[in-house]
């Protein structure tokens, strides 16, 4: 299963990055096997967090959603991460060709979800919505995840560290400006009403 590869990516990066190279795999095996999973992680815990334990703000009670609209937006959360791992692994692909790295598309979007795993598995800290937990525990996690970003494109796209270097960067912008649009979408979808309501 390519949930074997979590342990791998997060302490012996290189060497399962070469793993991963030489792996035959499709791109509905990558979904099945890992991204459909692993992408579950934080909605279902923001969803369980959000609605039993939920935050303070200063002393008082914990502000708690309703679990009818913390599911839609648990949902909404789901079919964006899947949807922005598929459009960064289709972009990968299409750049490739410029740092004459062309790969199998089922290794771009390997790249692309395993690169990412350090910010799937911080998921877990959405038990715990608390905007500052979050940050400190979700910036080291972030760090990894440009890291295993860095570190993998020279090996999966067989390619020059040099041009590594300038792909990962290309990449890495394409995650930042994919991170804006769905910034955006979720401000267009609350203001049509599907959002936040509190207890």
């Amino acid at each position: 299963m390519l949930l074997n590869h979590i342990k791998g990516l997060l302490f012996n990066p290189l060497e399962e990055w070469e793993e991963i190279r030489s792996e035959s795999s499709s791109v509905s095996r990558l979904y099945s096997q890992f991204i459909l999973i692993v992408a579950a992680i934080a909605p279902v815990c923001a969803l369980i967090g959000t609605t039993t334990l939920g935050w303070k703000i200063g002393v008082g009670e914990p502000v708690r959603l309703v679990f009818a609209a913390a599911l839609q937006m648990a949902v909404a959360f789901y079919l964006a991460i899947l949807v922005a791992t598929f459009c960064i692994g289709k972009t990968i692909h299409w750049m490739s060709k410029t740092y004459g790295a062309e790969q199998p598309l089922h290794l771009c979007m390997a790249l692309a979800c395993y690169s990412a795993t350090p910010l799937f598995l911080v998921g877990f800290i959405q038990l715990l919505p608390t905007l500052w937990i979050n940050f400190i525990v979700g910036l080291p996690a972030l760090a990894y995840t440009v890291y295993l970003l860095y570190s993998g494109v020279p090996i999966v796209m067989q390619i020059p560290k040099e041009r590594g270097y300038l792909f990962s960067t290309s990449i890495l912008a394409v995650g930042l400006v994919t991170l804006v649009g769905l910034l955006a979408v979720t401000a267009g979808l609350w203001g049509i009403g599907i959002g936040p309501r509190f207890t």
